[in-house]
């Protein structure tokens, strides 16, 4: 069995009298929230760029998720009404890119630490993805001016999903110092003193940006284990295997990531896992919906509770071998 440790929060910020911006997200996190940072990234190893990653989404060509549809963070997002931000190295991305749908800075191999994932070469840590959206604040206050700008970073909604990564490519790697300094126990203390101080480096800026926990905010934290939830339900949902990717290299595992060459299962439906470590579009739809249910996330355009989004079609793959 098989498990993920994510720190999933969601920050929305009540609505601001007097103006009507439009609501977009800022996202931050590793590879279960990346949309194409990495492939932008020419010399990170943490690549979702080769088939058949991306195969039920859009034209069904690699679009740099890690998985074969959509991540979490798309599925809440387009249930509650909220616009796809793109991936902050996007080619397309501009300001007006900005204001219209916000910015995912996710990166696959990211943590919450800055040393996590060291040997992907590259990737953003969660302080260089603060970092690049202080950029962000900047390039938004040259475009409307501080007070329209502090009013649209204000009614934003921001995601932060990362910490799987500090553990498996930090703490359960004896090449890192830190699984030798810490226990168990001791190593999440750190992990969260260390996300508490990022978050309110984040809250505190010259643009009075506020994101404050205590009284502008409703700050939704919660620790998912989400492949616990998949396999304790694993016959009532529908899922057939929880402990084996949908894509894989013949019977060579960990095959790591999924390549052209890799064999897809029959059924992308039935399976929680894409690869060896990233959910199927059907699993993140899943933790979406019990994300939603548990937190009673509202529409973001008319205040009306979410409606069904379908999910992709499966595409044709190949039989097993």
């Amino acid at each position: 069995m098989k498990y993920l440790l994510v720190f999933f929060i969601v920050l929305g910020l009540n609505a601001i009298n007097g103006y009507d911006c439009k609501i977009v997200q800022f996202i931050f996190g590793d590879s279960l929230s990346d949309v194409g940072n990495n492939r932008n990234l020419p010399r990170s190893l943490a690549q979702a760029n080769l088939p058949f990653y991306g195969i039920d989404f859009g034209n069904g060509l690699p679009n740099g998720r890690f998985t074969n549809g959509r991540t979490v963070s798309d599925i809440i997002g387009d249930k509650i009404g909220l616009p796809r931000p793109l991936a902050f190295l996007d080619p397309s991305m501009n300001e007006d890119v900005i204001l219209a749908n916000g910015v995912n800075y996710a990166s696959g191999g990211g943590g919450i630490l800055n040393e996590t994932g060291g040997y992907f070469i590259q990737r953003f840590s969660l302080w260089k993805q603060i970092e690049l959206f202080q950029g962000t604040q900047d390039v938004i206050v040259a475009k409307i001016g501080k007070q329209e700008a502090d009013k649209f970073f204000q009614q934003a909604r921001y995601v932060v999903a990362l910490g799987s990564n500090d553990f498996i490519n930090n703490y359960l790697m004896p090449v890192y110092g830190d699984s030798w300094k810490y226990n168990d126990q001791t190593f999440v203390d750190y992990l969260m003193e260390t996300l508490d101080s990022q978050l309110r480096v984040t809250a505190k800026n010259e643009y009075s940006v506020s994101i404050d926990v205590t009284f502008k905010v409703h700050l939704y934290f919660i620790i998912v284990l989400t492949y616990l939830y998949v396999c304790v339900c694993n016959i009532c949902i529908g899922f057939d295997n929880s402990d084996s990717p949908c894509c894989s290299f013949y019977r060579i595992r960990p095959a790591l990531t999924c390549i052209p060459a890799s064999t897809l299962c029959k059924d992308r439906s039935k399976y929680v896992f894409w690869d060896e470590y990233h959910p199927t579009d059907k699993a993140n739809e899943l933790v979406a919906n019990i994300l939603i249910k548990r937190f009673d996330f509202m529409r973001a355009d008319d205040g009306t509770s979410e409606a069904p989004s379908p999910s992709p079609d499966l595409a044709p793959s190949p039989d097993d071998k």
